[in-house]
């Protein structure tokens, strides 16, 4: 948010949310599930989205509806050719499929057939804002839509979304039942994004209260319930976790809080910051190898340097 209208914006919330907290944090709500602009800025950045333009154009769409929402799915190696591993992939807060398209992409490239969202407010999916709820109903319908999925891919806000709906968090969703789950760059919880956000746009205490009530009511959930490490533990299911330990968008303690969860793994991809890790050729291979089974647990990603200040895009 540029300086002025963040100043404009906390000074509103000041005024309105003393005499007012529940308008103001309804206005609250909407501003913290508004999605930034789709189009890229700067010609490094455009350059990234024709070149994964370029990779989803070998996928066919197949958009579908969410609510009033409609999102589209790229699928790749839809063939229906019998054996091919099915797996889900999904990006995170202001991304699309086109910016992670490497990773589908190279995960199609080893015979998998691969499905990848926009979701709503993004891409090519319709809206402006996207909210917890309004993701997982998204993954959960991709299930219904196209059938069982092997495995389950996330970055960042998607891979905390795809944890949720695969736990079953938002029980009047439904879940979904991969065999194996990878999340990249990802929160564990959701608290600190509340907190940030308040601090941001400076949101009285009471204000900020409401804001997370109206939050846990669209998602049927408590933020409490928002724990994706609670929820690997009840599932059991096979977590492959990347994280870069200089990544300044999402935290390392982040992905070091499955430490010593018995079914999770920890790779870090230093060097790689919060936003290059999800299209290098050394993650997607060590993704890849954990899918299949040929992997050796606790390696090092190959061609991943220790950090040397943040390397995110």
């Amino acid at each position: 948010m540029p300086p002025f209208a963040l100043k404009v914006t906390r000074f509103g919330f000041a005024a309105l949310g003393r005499p007012f907290p529940a308008a103001a944090a309804r206005l609250a709500f909407r501003l913290f599930c508004l999605t930034p602009s789709r189009r890229p800025r700067g010609d490094k950045a455009q350059a990234m989205e024709k070149e994964g333009r370029d990779r989803l154009s070998k996928a066919q769409k197949m958009p579908f509806t969410v609510g009033a929402s409609t999102v589209m799915a790229y699928r790749f190696n839809g063939d229906g050719k019998p054996g091919r591993p099915r797996y889900l992939v999904v990006h995170g807060w202001g991304s699309s499929a086109a910016y992670i398209a490497a990773l589908p992409a190279g995960l199609a490239d080893t015979g998998a057939e691969v499905v990848v969202l926009d979701f709503p407010g993004h891409g090519l999916s319709s809206g402006r804002s996207l909210n917890m709820r309004q993701a997982v109903e998204s993954i959960v319908e991709a299930e219904r839509r196209f059938g069982h999925f092997d495995a389950a891919i996330g970055h960042s806000f998607g891979g905390a979304s795809m944890m949720l709906a695969a736990g079953g968090v938002m029980k009047a969703v439904g879940a979904i039942s991969p065999s194996k789950l990878v999340v990249i760059g990802a929160p564990s919880h959701i608290h600190w994004l509340f907190d940030d956000f308040s601090r941001m746009v400076g949101l009285p205490p009471r204000v900020k209260a409401q804001l997370i009530r109206r939050a846990e009511h669209v998602a049927g959930a408590s933020l409490d319930d928002f724990d994706t490490v609670a929820s690997a533990a009840r599932l059991g299911t096979p977590l492959l976790v990347v994280h870069a330990e200089e990544d300044k968008e999402v935290a390392a303690d982040h992905a070091r809080r499955f430490e010593g969860l018995g079914t999770a793994r920890l790779e870090w991809a230093n060097g790689l910051g919060h936003r290059r890790i999800v299209s290098d050729r050394g993650v997607i291979a060590t993704i890849a190898a954990f899918l299949t089974g040929d992997d050796r647990p606790g390696r090092q990603i190959s061609g991943v340097e220790r950090p040397g200040g943040d390397a995110a895009a």
